[in-house]
C-alpha cells in the first residue's frame, strides 16, 4: 500500500491509476487525483518524495 500524492489517500498496489514521472511511478486513488498530477508533477512528486510515498516498481 502506499499513498496518492495528491490527495493522501491510501492507495492499493495494484490501482489502475498510475503515473511515472522522472523514473518513478506514483499511484492514485482515482483518474481524477492522476489528471491533477499529470499537470503539475513536480509540485506533486515533492511532496511524495519528503513523505516517502511513491512506489517504487512500476
Amino acid at each position: 500500500m502506499t499513498k496518492d500524492p495528491v490527495c493522501g489517500m491510501t492507495v492499493d498496489d495494484k490501482s489502475p491509476h498510475r503515473s511515472t514521472h522522472a523514473g518513478q511511478t506514483y499511484l492514485f486513488c482515482s483518474a481524477a487525483c492522476k489528471t491533477k498530477f499529470e499537470e503539475e508533477p513536480e509540485r506533486y512528486a515533492a511532496r511524495a518524495e519528503g513523505a516517502g510515498d511513491r512506489a517504487s516498481r512500476p
